[in-house]
């Protein structure tokens, strides 16, 4: 059975130079992939940079499936992000520190509909309450990631990206 990492003719499926995204921590660079012994065992491991952390992951890529290191999403999946992004928010009335956990699972599941979600419904406009600190940390931590992901996607930076979220999320 091979994994999602290697293609049927057994090469990898990413590759140095492309954008990859790792749910816990969005979106990064594959730096290459790379031969080790660990313990007695020879792995090949895809090697994964993370800017904004100053952070390298290596992935064994026999671990791929079950890390959730995927390719960026496609625009598809981006344009259905701006749609959930323009729906109504929807805010439980449950405890915040339920809703935190929620919204946090949503973040680190590294999907970019669940993500939107998250951003959806903790954006404040002008004229709306303040959000507490802990609203403000979570909302920015789903903003940068939905960013990261729009800017690997369209090809501009982060703070393009961010623009335009916050555009669509003004507009309603």
């Amino acid at each position: 059975m091979a994994s999602s990492a290697k293609k049927k003719d057994g090469k990898l499926a990413f590759k140095a130079g492309e954008y990859v995204v790792y749910p816990t921590h969005g979106v990064g660079l594959v730096t290459g992939i790379e031969k080790e012994t660990i313990a007695g065992h020879n792995l090949r491991l895809v090697v994964v940079t993370f800017d904004n952390d100053r952070m390298t992951l290596r992935v064994p890529t026999d671990k791929m499936d079950s890390s959730g290191l995927r390719k960026v999403s496609s625009k598809k999946i981006m344009d259905d992000a701006v749609t959930t992004l323009k729906g109504k928010a929807k805010v439980k009335r449950t405890m915040w520190s339920r809703r935190a956990q929620e919204y946090e699972a949503k973040i680190n599941s590294g999907d970019p509909i669940s993500i939107a979600e998250v951003v959806r419904d903790l954006f404040r406009n002008v004229g709306q309450p303040d959000q507490s600190f802990s609203e403000r940390q979570i909302y920015e931590v789903a903003l940068e990631r939905l960013a990261g992901e729009f800017a690997a996607v369209d090809g501009v930076d982060k703070e393009k990206a961010t623009e335009k979220i916050e555009t669509v999320l003004q507009a309603v």
